[in-house]
């Protein structure tokens, strides 16, 4: 752990994620509600996970698919209720576009339904050319996507 400020600290870690925390925070979330506890174990174990922590616990999460130069997306990305609007999604945000192992990346993406204006603090924007853009759609996918 890396500590950012008083009690604050950043982790990539998985061995300090409190997945137990994680899987029930997106478990509830609009975009994670089918998702079973094993696939949510599959996703955490393929992918960089980070938290931030807050005297002891973890009150941040964010998860990051990449090949480390060409392209990342990032998904995930939840602050726990309590911790809310304090900033701690733009620390964790800003940690992560500036992580050793990513920071040359080309392109990050992300999919969002209501956070647009916290990621365009980090130059995020709507896809210029969407038609370039495709995708596949499981059943499942699509009772969450569409």
């Amino acid at each position: 752990m890396i500590k950012l400020e008083n009690d604050i600290y950043f982790s990539s870690n998985n061995e300090d994620m409190d997945f137990e925390l994680i899987f029930q925070f997106i478990k509830n979330s609009y975009w994670g509600t089918l998702r079973t506890y094993e696939e949510q174990k599959i996703a955490f174990n393929n992918t960089i996970n980070f938290g931030l922590f807050k005297k002891g616990k973890q009150i941040a999460y964010a998860r990051v698919m990449t090949d480390m130069i060409f392209f990342a997306y990032l998904l995930d990305v939840f602050v726990v209720e309590e911790e809310q609007g304090q900033g701690y999604a733009q620390v964790l945000i800003d940690k992560i576009l500036n992580y050793p192992s990513l920071e040359k990346v080309d392109k990050w993406m992300l999919a969002t339904k209501d956070a647009h204006t916290l990621y365009e603090k980090f130059g995020f924007n709507e896809v210029k050319s969407p038609e370039k853009l495709m995708e596949k759609l499981s059943k499942r996918a699509k009772l969450i996507y569409e």
